[in-house]
């Protein structure tokens, strides 16, 4: 196939152009920042560049490259701090998820393009009740709290508006992996605490695992949700301590609710002290997809060459 990969640069985008090519696609990456069309060649793809913002610059890339396939994977999620203001953080990817997702799919339709898959995302994102993992049929947060809001209704816009015409969302898990990861150095200065019982679960998925399951979405072309995400959901009390040791890192602080509220916000005590995760199930079932690192303890150790480590319940 020949695939349109919006995004190519970023960090998955990064990691799926090369699958897409060692699976025999062919692939045309956009790009926004210059710079980055040599980064984007060097992938195998070739380079556009493009502002998903500019509905008619979008179209006419869309027109003219005439791909089989779109996949959107545009974000502007680059050296995020500030979670106290979430949406004011999220503003410029929330954008990227509402205009830009309605843009791509308007070109796609009038490029006569069928199969379109779309970065989502899944912890944080489900009714703060029940288990730890939950599936793509169980509810969303009915009331997210207040800092979030205008984020969590741009996720839930591009879910719908990609399943409504016949596409996939990929509801991915907390991704780590990138040279970059913004994590870990917070971790290893102790600037990440423990908040409250730290009983929030979080998902995760290794970069490249994630791109392999967008291949496979691509390739099998079933519409619909999906959570893309290791078989082992977690709660912040479990990981976090696990990550600062194999960074070689001091375990982390604990602060109560309150102090948390205070100085980082409500979304950042919701995340840390109530939010759920997700279970992979449909993906491993209906795609066929195994993640490499099946839980986020191998693979946390294998980003930082260190042994894994040994499971020990919160």
């Amino acid at each position: 196939m020949r695939v349109f990969v919006a995004g190519a640069s970023g960090a998955i985008g990064s990691r799926l152009v090369p699958q897409l090519i060692d699976r025999g696609h062919e692939v045309i990456g956009s790009f926004r920042s210059p710079g980055n069309a040599e980064r984007v060649r060097a992938l195998g793809a070739e380079p556009i560049a493009l502002d998903l913002l500019d509905p008619p610059a979008v179209r006419q890339a869309v027109l003219e490259t005439e791909p089989d396939a779109v996949v959107h994977q545009a974000t502007a999620l680059a050296d995020l701090r500030d979670f106290k203001h979430f949406d004011r953080s999220f503003a410029q990817t929330n954008r990227l998820r509402t205009e830009g997702t309605d843009a791509l799919l308007a070109a796609a339709r009038e490029a006569g393009v069928r199969r379109f898959v779309a970065q989502s995302y899944a912890s944080a994102r489900y009714a703060r009740v029940g288990g730890p993992g939950k599936t793509e049929d169980d509810p969303l947060d009915p009331a997210p709290v207040p800092a979030m809001r205008e984020t969590v209704a741009a996720m839930r816009y591009l879910d719908q508006a990609v399943t409504h015409a016949g596409g996939v969302a990929l509801r991915y898990g907390g991704f780590y992996g990138a040279p970059n990861d913004g994590l870990l150095e917070p971790v290893r200065k102790r600037q990440f605490p423990i908040v409250g019982n730290g009983g929030g679960v979080s998902s995760f998925i290794h970069l490249d695992d994630a791109a392999a399951a967008t291949v496979l979405a691509l390739e099998h072309d079933r519409a619909g949700i999906y959570n893309v995400v290791d078989d082992e959901p977690v709660p912040v009390r479990e990981w976090l301590p696990v990550l600062a040791e194999v960074l070689g890192a001091k375990p982390p602080r604990h602060v109560p609710r309150w102090l948390a509220r205070l100085f980082a916000g409500e979304a950042v005590v919701m995340m840390g002290t109530e939010s759920r995760g997700a279970s992979n199930a449909k993906a491993k079932r209906e795609l066929g997809w195994e993640p490499r690192y099946a839980s986020w303890r191998e693979g946390f150790a294998a980003e930082v060459g260190a042994p894994a480590p040994s499971r020990v319940s919160a």
